[in-house]
């Protein structure tokens, strides 16, 4: 039997999102790294799998990724991650996070032998991977992505409160990927510094070849000393849940056949138009490239 073969696999939870807005009414849905950055790269064009951890009676919010005609592999857990987002200002990038039920950490005999191009460690917290699985992963050759949030929200064991917070093992992480995503905070938790271009040199000088970053007024990416950065130029960020997810994986699938600013220019505009209204992102391609060519 003849292995498929993918663009991007994303390796990670599925979970619900309790949304709590700073005025309105809350709601769940499914959310997760994993889904809005799956159909974000699947709308872009590229050839998509999923590798996910959760309950089998959850199996039900695999559809809106089966709906993409993404690949899904599910590992079976007791229980499926259920997470809140607390937005507690009119600024959506102030808020409070709290993991009420995880699945589980992710080892290495749960994930099954795949054929991408790239595999992105797409967690929502720590508590989905460990340094021994990444090793293993790049010992089995694969060219590994990874969101910086699956470790740098930590889960308070008590609260169940996500803090941001350094990473003892953050070198080595940085020298097992080609390419990086943060966003302002998470830098920030790594190096202490506020600045986002010293921030990002600091970590390139930890090995990281190619970041992208993110913050509320757009994103940039470093690689090789040189940076570019675009501004998002959405006109309401009701859909900001998912920006820093969805972000990567635009630029992470069209840097497959793109230079860096161009891929930049594509991610900044898919994810404008994802904020613009709650959930993955639902826009066509075409779109995408009207918003560019707009901006």
């Amino acid at each position: 039997m003849v292995m498929k073969s993918y663009d991007i696999t994303f390796l990670g939870h599925m979970c619900y999102d309790e949304i709590i807005p700073f005025r309105g009414p809350k709601h769940v849905a499914p959310g997760s790294a994993v889904l809005c950055g799956a159909v974000a790269a699947a709308r872009a064009g590229a050839k998509v799998a999923v590798i996910t951890k959760l309950a089998e009676k959850d199996r039900p919010i695999l559809k809106v990724l089966e709906d993409e005609r993404i690949d899904v592999t599910v590992i079976p857990a007791e229980e499926t991650t259920y997470s809140r987002v607390i937005y507690i200002s009119e600024n959506h990038d102030l808020r409070r996070l709290v993991l009420e039920k995880s699945a589980g950490l992710i080892t290495i005999e749960q994930v099954p032998e795949i054929e991408s191009r790239y595999l992105h460690l797409a967690a929502i917290s720590d508590q989905e991977f460990d340094l021994p699985l990444m090793r293993h992963l790049k010992s089995r050759g694969h060219t590994l992505t990874v969101d910086m949030q699956s470790f740098v929200r930590q889960v308070d064991p008590a609260t169940h409160e996500i803090a941001f917070k350094d990473v003892a093992e953050k070198r080595e992480i940085f020298k097992l990927v080609d390419m990086v995503k943060l966003d302002g905070v998470e830098a920030r938790a790594l190096t202490g510094l506020d600045d986002l271009e010293e921030a990002a040199r600091t970590l390139a000088s930890w090995g990281a070849k190619e970041m992208v970053i993110t913050q509320a007024v757009g994103v940039l990416a470093w690689a090789g000393g040189r940076r570019w950065s675009e501004r998002f130029s959405n006109k309401s960020d009701i859909g900001r849940t998912g920006r820093g997810d969805t972000t990567f994986a635009a630029y992470l699938a069209y840097r497959l056949e793109h230079d860096i600013p161009t891929a930049l220019k594509f991610a900044a505009a898919l994810v404008s138009i994802k904020m613009e209204t709650p959930g993955p992102f639902q826009g066509t391609l075409a779109d995408v490239l009207a918003r560019m060519n707009r901006s």
